[in-house]
């Protein structure tokens, strides 16, 4: 059966999954939009993408599309798409979505209407009026968009950055999608050192030890689609059996990571074993301010504190002013993600390049430095300059009027 796909995403992620999908995956028919990625395939390519993808949120069925200006068109348009290719009697399938720029607008009847007209076509295919809804699970997804309604089955279940290695984690965390993209664009596959030296609970370090060693993100969690009547299990065993068979077992790595706190170098040492990649990342106690750096080459990649979740915002500066003394001057390629606008004037370099993403919901720039340091720009800040100036004021203002030496 042909399937047509929708992968949800962070902002700013969209190209970085379609290039997995379109190099990983051999995929040609890949769309790319804001916010998501589009593309078709069979059940292998949906067992494909929940094992390998690393920086989507999730695998969507596309069930169907149509318009939707009234509750009317909604619940006619629901009611005729394919449910019984999907749904078994006892599945559980509930409903949940959202409305933007249309006519139907509350959430709450829009899910209502939507789960009306499929219990009404599944009533009809099965022949019974009650559903226990006690077996798989089949989550129904909505989006009406400017009065057109789309809906989707999630395939996945929890979200894709769910890896299954990070059961706890430090007070401000780095989703897994996106420390996996930010080791994508910083094109590291396993050669060279690599370095995080505000590891928290791990996760860019064991991101970047999964892809050096080919190790597909899904291998520790389950989908809920392994649970679907209409997908083969068999697949879900080849898949499996094939992403164990592409890991680079036999190779050595230099991955590190380092924390000052004691506790998030154990927990991130918990997390790489529960990850697989215990014996390819190695974790340390270590002040990212004191780490000597100036002759040290490689990759770092970096998420410091920015003062909105850890830290106050004067605090995480004079860090980043501290750990930007050494970090800008090393020959090291650098990646550093950050929500804070003055991020260059306390790091005290220009980036060579910026990226914008999201953090969750929060606004974030990736920071990258791939420029030997002589040819990075120092910068100086608009504070900096101003104080500059009054001290050359003031030195004029102290000077001598040389009209008047000599006179009483």
């Amino acid at each position: 059966m042909e399937y047509e796909f929708c992968c949800p995403t962070l902002f700013g992620l969209e190209g970085i999954v379609g290039d997995e999908l379109r190099h990983g995956g051999g995929l040609t028919d890949v769309r790319v939009e804001n916010g998501r990625v589009f593309f078709s395939g069979d059940a292998r390519t949906l067992v494909w993408a929940n094992l390998w993808l690393r920086c989507a949120e999730r695998v969507l069925i596309k069930v169907g599309e149509f318009p939707a200006r009234t509750f009317e068109e909604l619940f006619e348009g629901v009611y005729e798409l394919p449910w019984l290719d999907y749904i078994e009697k006892d599945c559980a399938f509930p409903v949940k979505g959202y409305s933007l720029n249309s006519n139907l607008h509350s959430i709450p009847d829009c899910q209502s209407i939507v789960k009306k007209a499929i219990v009404k076509s599944l009533s009809e295919s099965y022949g019974i009026g009650w559903f226990e809804e006690t077996g798989p699970r089949c989550q129904v997804q909505f989006s009406i968009m400017d009065n057109i309604a789309t809906l989707y089955l999630d395939t996945s279940g929890a979200g894709l950055h769910k890896r299954g290695y990070r059961a706890n984690a430090n007070e401000a965390p780095l989703r897994e999608t996106l420390a996996a993209a930010m080791v994508h664009l910083s094109r590291y596959r396993g050669r060279g050192e690599f370095l995080d030296p505000f590891c928290g609970s791990g996760t860019i370090p064991i991101e970047a030890a999964m892809i050096a060693m080919n190790r597909a993100p899904g291998l520790a969690r389950s989908f809920d689609a392994e649970k679907w009547a209409c997908i083969d299990p068999e697949l879900w065993r080849q898949g499996r059996e094939q992403a164990l068979d592409v890991i680079y077992r036999d190779r050595c790595y230099d991955i590190c990571g380092s924390d000052i706190d004691p506790a998030c170098v154990e927990l991130s040492a918990e997390n790489a074993k529960k990850a697989g990649v215990e014996h390819t990342v190695r974790f340390e106690t270590r002040d990212a301010c004191t780490l000597r750096l100036d002759r040290r080459e490689g990759t770092l990649i970096c998420n410091p504190p920015y003062g909105e979740r850890m830290m106050d915002v004067a605090s995480a500066r004079k860090l980043l002013r501290n750990f930007g003394t050494t970090a800008s001057r090393s020959p090291m390629k650098q990646y550093i993600i950050s929500s804070d606008e003055k991020f260059e004037e306390f790091f005290g370099v220009k980036a060579d390049k910026k990226r914008k993403l999201y953090n969750g919901m929060l606004r974030c720039n990736l920071f990258m430095y791939y420029q030997p340091p002589e040819k990075r720009k120092r910068f100086r800040s608009f504070a900096n300059t101003k104080n500059n100036m009054k001290k050359v004021q003031k030195n004029r203002n102290n000077r001598p009027n040389k009209r008047f030496e000599g006179h009483s």
